[in-house]
């Protein structure tokens, strides 16, 4: 109780910085099943990227997160709001457990399948270690977008800039759409859905500017 009462303040302050300092949008949130476990797919372009899509989901979630990160006093904070610790390398057999045990209890949970931050702002070739989860727990595959996080804060800048960011939710994937796939297979479902859900996110932030889509942040 007191933990869901946390994240939900936590929540509620990140909503407002964010929607006053990138005038944040979601679209396609009805997309996200509201009951049961749910993998949520997202591409990853900064470090906020774990708060974004937290704060634009209708449900609390948890994520995973390379272990690097778990030192004090990060350790503490992103611990108490949800996240699992992984190996950078792959997905060790205790990281597999515990995602497999949150979908299993019903929750949703948070994974970037491209492996790390994106070096250009551009979508990158997917890895095939959510492939595990989807199969051992077939629950509904939900791709997610976030566009222009990597202009507010790209690799190697410490301070964010003040700019507009989109998150979408794309079409879901059937757990019974993944049964007969192989891993390149379910990469490559998941790499098609992703895309048209990051150039939903792309022409929608790009809209509300009045620019092309191809055009680059000033």
């Amino acid at each position: 109780m007191l933990g869901q009462l946390w994240y939900t303040v936590v929540c509620s302050c990140c909503w407002f910085v964010a929607r006053i300092a990138f005038r944040l949008r979601v679209i396609g949130g009805e997309q996200l099943p509201q009951d049961g476990g749910v993998l949520i797919l997202s591409n990853h372009q900064s470090h906020l990227d774990p708060v974004l899509v937290g704060i634009a989901s209708s449900r609390q979630l948890r994520f995973l997160t390379r272990d690097t990160l778990f030192f004090w006093p990060l350790k503490w904070l992103i611990g108490s709001l949800g996240a699992i610790p992984i190996n950078r390398e792959g997905m060790g057999l205790s990281g597999l457990r515990t995602s497999l045990r949150v979908l299993k209890d019903q929750q949703p949970l948070l994974v970037f399948p491209e492996g790390t931050r994106t070096h250009d702002g551009n979508l990158q070739p997917l890895q095939s270690g959510f492939c595990v989860i989807a199969r051992r727990s077939r629950v509904t595959l939900v791709p997610v977008a976030v566009a222009g996080s990597f202009d507010a804060l790209p690799r190697g800048r410490m301070v964010p800039r003040f700019r507009p960011i989109v998150v979408a939710f794309g079409a879901p994937i059937d757990p019974g759409e993944i049964l007969d796939k192989d891993n390149q297979q379910l990469v490559d479902l998941l790499t098609e859905r992703l895309a048209e859900t990051f150039h939903r996110a792309s022409t929608f932030r790009a809209t509300r500017q009045g620019r092309s889509p191809k055009d680059k942040e000033n």
